[in-house]
């Protein structure tokens, strides 16, 4: 039987400082005083009967408790946003939309064909996609404010609570302007890559580790001189304007290579292909709409692995 002492505010509360890991933000983005916050969060953990947080130097971190709180509070939000949106729909057209994040890769691949496709089965659904780095997009997804991830697997101890879906491997390539003097096959090419700005995935992106680990693998201990990005529309326009190197996912330059655009180098990247698929929270129970969307994500995506 639910304990009839936890609130909606409880669990709102809760939810905001896990997902913020600071009472401050979470303050100011519920609109109410610090110190009304930390109320919250001793009434929920008097209620609870353990500390869902924790002092961590200077800040917070949430606790193991606390962990597996979220992972049920989070699901308990979102069922009750979609309830009384439900409820306050008149229309189709005014439905709660279908959140989906996305890497980069799946947005500039595979999202504009799904999207495509799902137009035609005329849901009436609203769709909102949202991109990023495969940890940031599972963290929104895990405190509730994304329905469904398109990216790549994670490792064991960031999927608790999570189930995945493969839809395809892909594998990490390094992209240059059409013409880049390591096309030619005159220089040695990782020999060479001390003397070209590199941009790299960045630190918290999760094919970060996979390219460090190879580029180790062929004898590039260190890049002196890297830029750290994962904006695509960046990435294309430095590449054009010089000699860069991109390390990147291969679904996000395959259009420009298609079109002669960029080229990429005779590496062989086998060895960094990881599997791409769909998250959701293992709880989760996907409406219709979201059934017929995760569908055409799989059609586009068999389409693009052709």
């Amino acid at each position: 039987m639910i304990d009839s002492r936890v609130k909606f505010r409880h669990l709102q509360t809760f939810v905001e400082v896990a997902r913020q890991k600071s009472v401050m933000k979470a303050a100011e983005l519920l609109h109410v005083s610090q110190p009304a916050v930390t109320k919250t969060i001793r009434e929920l953990e008097q209620v609870l009967g353990v500390n869902v947080f924790e002092r961590d130097g200077r800040g917070i971190k949430i606790t193991r408790y606390g962990e597996v709180f979220l992972r049920h509070a989070g699901a308990a939000l979102t069922a009750l946003r979609q309830g009384l949106d439900s409820v306050s729909q008149e229309q189709f057209a005014d439905a709660p939309p279908i959140r989906i994040g996305a890497l980069p890769t799946v947005s500039s691949r595979i999202m504009p064909r799904a999207m495509e496709l799902f137009l035609k089965e005329k849901t009436w659904s609203r769709v909102k996609i949202v991109t990023g780095e495969n940890a940031v997009l599972l963290e929104q997804l895990r405190v509730g404010d994304l329905d469904i991830v398109v990216g790549r697997l994670a490792g064991a101890e960031n999927m608790a609570g999570f189930s995945f879906e493969h839809l395809y491997s892909e594998q990490v390539v390094f992209a240059v302007r059409a013409g880049h003097p390591l096309l030619d096959g005159r220089q040695s090419l990782f020999a060479g890559f001390g003397n070209y700005t590199v941009l790299m995935p960045t630190r918290g992106s999760i094919i970060r580790p996979v390219v460090e680990n190879f580029l180790i693998a062929n004898g590039v201990s260190s890049l002196p001189n890297q830029i750290e990005t994962v904006s695509d529309s960046f990435g294309r326009a430095f590449l054009r304007a010089s000699d860069a190197i991109w390390i990147i996912s291969n679904g996000v330059v395959a259009g420009d290579v298609a079109d002669g655009r960029l080229a990429l180098l005779p590496v062989d990247t086998g060895e960094t292909k990881g599997p791409v698929g769909l998250t959701m929270r293992a709880d989760a129970v996907p409406s219709l709409p979201q059934s017929i969307l995760m569908q055409t994500i799989r059609e586009a995506a068999g389409e693009a692995s052709l």
